[in-house]
């Protein structure tokens, strides 16, 4: 069935290509992907003016300069230690550049789900290319392949190798929003090791960039940052590409005090419920499986690629065993999940319904139940009784 799924997505995927290079209909404009703004952003730091990836003007003459004049202008509010990447990135002629990102990263996106559910072959490589956001993520030229490899990494040697998670936590800093739970994680678990490693790798690459970049950099970034707002919250990014119960709501019609008033709750009941799975010391799937399924619906940014995390909290809910087993029930709802993932942004913006978001929240939740039912929570209390 994922070798069926696999070969029809790969169609409407050539197709959808043919028609961003104007092969099917004559545009209106040329278009681009997300990877222009990587790109751009890389080009101005090895041009030894790294500061002005966060000046538009600049930056928008920079997308154009590497993709065509008058395409669309693709933000950049990444941190200066995502610029590591994008300097060395920009080095490559664009295509070459691009087919390097998303194969490098999704390579280690395989490993890690192939790892992570135990599997030695590469047939498992079928269903992990047939999950809808794997191609989303390469058609627009993401890089959430880097930050599920990177959390999903992390949670592998978490109980293993401390120092080791804790460094790939650390390296979540080039997106650092998906990190928001990781200290909740590890200071409720009492993985102080994993908490240090994680700090030091934060400062290091911060010093590291803040040396190579300088602070004009960091602070044109902070101040790009504030202001990141406007673009989130006035529809310039269509709300309907959101995963999380801030999108949902502003899709919905509310107002973006409401929206967030929800988005606050929802994180706060996330980072909760992180805090007492591992201070409850469950299972390392259980664990894992909470923190990144939360990480979707606590960060109030999250978009229909950033899905390839449920991914990473799918497999890890696949691998429980023993009490906290994944039942024939949850199978079904992973796969519908998995089938619900082929155009959520599609889906919202024809309907006007939070597919995104209800996928993050389906999945939270299950993850919610496995755990305390493996936890014995349901079942009734019995009193013995003398005679």
């Amino acid at each position: 069935m994922c070798a069926t799924l696999l070969a029809v997505e790969i169609s409407f995927f050539i197709f959808i290509a043919a028609g961003t290079y104007g092969l099917i209909v004559p545009l209106k404009q040329p278009t681009s992907t997300d990877f222009v703004s990587f790109y751009a952003a890389g080009s101005l730091a090895d041009a030894g003016m790294p500061h002005l990836a966060y000046d538009q003007a600049a930056h928008y003459a920079a997308e154009q300069h590497a993709a065509w004049p008058g395409i669309v202008y693709n933000f950049f509010y990444y941190p200066p230690v995502f610029l590591f990447l994008c300097a060395g990135l920009a080095h490559l002629p664009y295509i070459l550049a691009f087919v390097i990102l998303e194969a490098v990263t999704f390579c280690l996106y395989f490993l890690v789900m192939r790892r992570i559910l135990g599997e030695r072959g590469w047939v498992i490589l079928i269903p992990i290319l047939a999950f809808p956001p794997v191609l989303w993520t390469i058609g627009v030229g993401q890089n959430g392949f880097l930050t599920a490899g990177l959390l999903g990494a992390a949670t592998l040697l978490v109980d293993r190798r401390p120092v080791a998670a804790g460094l790939l936590f650390g390296a979540l800093c080039c997106k650092p929003h998906f990190a928001l739970l990781v200290p909740i994680a590890l200071a409720a678990g009492g993985r102080w090791r994993a908490f240090a490693a994680a700090l030091t790798s934060v400062l290091g690459l911060g010093l590291l960039s803040l040396t190579l970049f300088g602070w004009q950099t960091w602070h044109d970034f902070l101040i790009a940052a504030a202001t990141s707002g406007n673009v989130y919250t006035t529809g310039r990014i269509p709300f309907g590409g959101f995963v999380t119960p801030f999108g949902a709501v502003m899709l919905l019609g509310a107002t973006p005090a409401a929206a967030a008033v929800v988005q606050a709750a929802v994180s706060v009941a996330a980072a909760g419920f992180v805090a007492f799975v591992w201070n409850r010391n469950l299972p390392l799937p259980i664990r894992a499986a909470s923190l990144v399924s939360a990480t979707l619906v606590a960060v109030p940014l999250a978009l229909f690629y950033d899905l390839v995390l449920a991914g990473v909290a799918g497999a890890w809910l696949l691998r429980a065993d023993g009490n906290y087993r994944l039942p024939e029930w949850g199978r079904l709802v992973l796969a519908a999940l998995y089938v619900l993932c082929l155009n959520p942004r599609g889906i919202a913006a024809a309907w006007h319904l939070p597919v995104g978001p209800f996928i993050a929240l389906a999945l939270i939740t299950l993850t919610v139940i496995v755990a305390l039912v493996g936890m014995d929570a349901f079942q009734p209390r019995t009193t013995a009784h003398v005679t």
